[in-house]
């Protein structure tokens, strides 16, 4: 028996999500289907994170245990991918301890939202990015995302749906860069609340845009108060990036 520590990467675009439904394709879904066929029994896994319908992910963690000790480690990858859907990639597989846990040890999440400034849609881009007519200042958009660094109660740019005991996070970093022909919003914390980094992005464009300071960014977080926020990025130019445990480090 091995408990797997496997980084996955998928297209969410024709996915309801990663969690698993009654109706509805699902990440997760398509994951303990090819579980099940490669094993020829019905397994359990654990996941880093959820992502939402149509967020994508180039560094997802899951875990299981394995009773297929017959398939050498450094080529289970390609056995498990041999079983799952072209949207979705094993892409390293590393054995871990009986006691890992892919979602309770994780000790950072980053996600990077990739926003393209066009006035042409390019449909080859449509459910990779984020399209904007204007071209937002990075300056600007650096010296707003960073009041978001520290521990704050983020209330202000969560889901108002999402009624959570706890809205504290601490964000490590937050920041812009330009990566090829995309502005990619980059956000490291240990975990975010539902809808908070969509709704980070959708804040920071608009509130570029409106030249507002980082004193007026800062009061807004602490009004805990989602009508402060500006709207909620589409979930399209989402990615969970990489996901960083004991020992690990994060590309920042």
């Amino acid at each position: 028996m091995r408990n797997l520590k496997i980084t996955m990467a998928y297209d969410g675009s024709n996915f309801l999500g990663w969690q698993q439904q009654k109706i509805g394709r699902t990440v997760e879904g398509e994951i303990l289907k090819a579980l099940q066929f490669m094993h020829n029994q019905p397994l359990g896994l654990h996941a880093a994170g959820r992502t939402d319908t149509g967020v994508h992910a180039s560094g997802q963690v899951i875990n299981f245990v394995s009773n297929l000790d017959g398939i050498p480690l450094q080529r289970y990858a390609r056995a498990f991918n041999s079983f799952l859907p072209l949207d979705i990639r094993a892409k390293y597989v590393e054995e871990k301890p009986e006691s890992f846990h892919a979602r309770y040890h994780a000790r950072e999440r980053s996600y990077k939202y990739y926003i393209l400034s066009s006035e042409l849609h390019q449909p080859h881009y449509r459910f990779y990015c984020h399209r904007v007519v204007h071209k937002p200042s990075l300056t600007a958009l650096n010296r707003l995302a960073r009041a978001f660094v520290g521990t704050h109660d983020f209330s202000t740019f969560s889901s108002p749906s999402e009624q959570n005991p706890n809205p504290e996070r601490t964000v490590y970093n937050a920041s812009f860069a330009i990566e090829g022909p995309f502005l990619v919003f980059h956000v490291v914390a240990q975990s975010f609340l539902w809808r908070m980094v969509r709704s980070m992005v959708g804040s920071l464009l608009t509130f570029e845009q409106e030249s507002i300071s980082i004193e007026e960014l800062k009061a807004k977080i602490n009004a805990k108060d989602r009508t402060q926020a500006g709207p909620t990025a589409p979930a399209t130019g989402l990615y969970l990036h990489q996901v960083r445990y004991k020992d690990e480090h994060l590309v920042y």
